[in-house]
């Protein structure tokens, strides 16, 4: 077989999961019920931030909370300070696209 198959989690709760780490790149699947998100700290790589579901309130530095919906695609750059949170009540979904991987 050629291909490989990777699934993530469908839930309604809290997860944060690493679907791919691999020499090519970091692929994360992350479930934000109202008020979870992650600690406030600084990316240790350029990544892309796909919203699959919800709306993403974020804040980048020392910029205000910006707010995102369904579609969006962010790129964050390295070394960026952020605040990822959901403020609303429908379940944030996120997929998380780390390249290059962080040394």
């Amino acid at each position: 077989m050629i291909q490989k198959e990777y699934r993530f989690k469908q839930s309604e709760e809290k997860t944060i999961e690493k679907v791919i780490m691999d020499q090519y790149v970091n692929y994360l699947h992350m479930i934000f019920p109202m008020g979870e998100g992650l600690p406030v700290h600084p990316s240790n790589a350029n990544l892309y931030m796909t919203v699959i579901r919800g709306t993403l309130s974020i804040s980048l530095n020392d910029q205000p909370v910006m707010e995102y919906g369904a579609g969006s695609v962010l790129h964050i750059p390295i070394r960026t300070t952020m605040n990822v949170r959901n403020l609303h009540p429908k379940v944030l979904e996120l997929i998380v696209v780390k390249t290059p991987i962080p040394e």
